[in-house]
């Protein structure tokens, strides 16, 4: 229909295939791979996780693995940059106000906030990954101009290529940013819980498909390194599947896992 908002086939398919690359360019890339050093890979590797990860426009790599080693260690205490638990007090109102931070709030007053040096300190001595985080914005474009030019290609029209950025592009970076946002809020606050940790983290079986994993929160937290974050048969971890087709192929090395009986020694009192 001409002039119509709604995607088509062309435009769900340019979405999907973006949000899959640049999501596991964040969970993978980003998360598991250089902020935990969940498993090791060459070099070339790492970089393109890294700029996968930059073209979701949730900041510079070095911002994003600061930010990010912060939250661990400091998880829903003070200097945790996204808790919804600490400075809010109690009631309705409050918890609204937590959870409103740690969803969006914190990008306001704490984002950035991490020094480099200090949390990323083995990342600032690459020089590639300095050169990335200094061309984050040509990185973002680039994420834009990719559905762009596929719009393009497979329409044959302006009309097209316009579609397949407002789909591929725009909309994949705000529902994206909105998945990663619910680990922050909705991951610590409501949830089951299959370990004790120190913190509030929690499993949000729901946000599986959305969140290629990431949402066995609570799993993370009681096993930080561990790149397989869906401990049970029927906890789907799309992320961990990925790195293990790296494996399998040669491509991730050193890959952290924890056996049963230590996870075992972890698993919550019922």
């Amino acid at each position: 229909m001409t002039g119509s908002v709604w995607a088509t086939t062309c435009d769900l398919g340019i979405f999907v295939l973006m949000y899959s690359l640049v999501g596991v360019g964040v969970t993978v890339g980003f998360h598991r791979l250089l902020t935990h050093g969940s498993f090791k890979t060459y070099t070339f590797v790492r970089w393109i996780f890294a700029c996968l990860g930059t073209m979701s426009a949730q900041g510079s790599v070095l911002t994003w693995v600061s930010d990010h080693r912060k939250h661990h260690k400091y998880t829903d205490k003070h200097g945790d940059p996204h808790t919804p638990h600490v400075g809010y007090g109690d009631g309705f109102l409050s918890t609204i106000k937590g959870l409103y931070h740690a969803h969006v709030g914190w990008l306001l007053k704490e984002r950035e906030m991490s020094d480099w040096r200090v949390y990323a300190k083995d990342m600032y001595q690459d020089p590639g990954m300095r050169f990335i985080t200094a061309n984050t914005g040509p990185i973002v474009l680039l994420g834009l101009i990719i559905p762009t030019l596929l719009g393009w290609i497979l329409t044959g029209s302006i009309q097209g290529a316009l579609s397949a950025l407002l789909w591929g592009g725009l909309v994949r970076i705000c529902f994206f940013h909105h998945v990663t946002w619910s680990i922050n809020s909705i991951c610590h606050f409501h949830g089951s819980r299959d370990y004790s940790t120190t913190d509030r983290s929690t499993n949000v079986f729901w946000l599986t498909p959305l969140s290629f994993g990431e949402c066995w929160h609570n799993n993370h937290h009681a096993f930080p390194r561990s790149a397989m974050h869906g401990v049970k048969k029927w906890q789907i971890d799309t992320s961990y599947m990925l790195i293990r087709c790296l494996e399998l192929v040669g491509l991730a090395w050193d890959v952290v896992r924890f056996d049963k009986e230590f996870r075992m020694r972890r698993k919550k009192d019922s």
